[in-house]
């Protein structure tokens, strides 16, 4: 736990949360500014900065609740979509800096904007990335 992190302090029933699932790695809560109605956050009770900083062990066990809980929203909610975003660092869009994961119920036309512009490249350079990105 890290003194200055909200997270941390939801874990540890410093703040208040609402909170849908918790078992002995994960909290899943509804998050307080939402994007659109059942935006729901899955965060790791140990602190992690980021997926750099996750034990694989707690990674391996975020999925599957995302799974679950977007069944849930399908049933329930009955969007048209779910975004599942999760970023990494300030220039990623990430604010607090402990691990979460969103999954944030679409409507067609709800005007929540998650858009990029591809880049143009060319083959040599996708098989260039894909020799130095390539797992061994």
């Amino acid at each position: 736990m890290t003194n200055d992190c909200i997270f941390c302090k939801i874990v540890n029933k410093q703040i208040p949360a609402h909170v849908l699932y918790e078992d002995e790695l994960l909290l899943a809560l509804m998050d307080a500014f939402p994007a659109a109605p059942g935006h729901v956050l899955i965060i790791p009770k140990a602190h992690a900065q980021d997926l750099h900083d996750l034990p694989e062990a707690t990674a391996a066990a975020i999925l599957p609740l995302a799974q679950r809980l977007a069944h849930k929203i399908n049933e329930t909610l009955q969007p048209d979509g779910i975004n599942i975003i999760q970023n990494n660092g300030a220039a990623a869009g990430q604010v607090v800096f402990h691990y979460h994961m969103h999954l944030i119920p679409r409507k067609t036309g709800d005007n929540i904007i998650i858009k990029s512009k591809p880049l143009t490249v060319k083959t040599e350079e996708l098989a260039e990335w894909c020799t130095r990105l390539t797992l061994n």
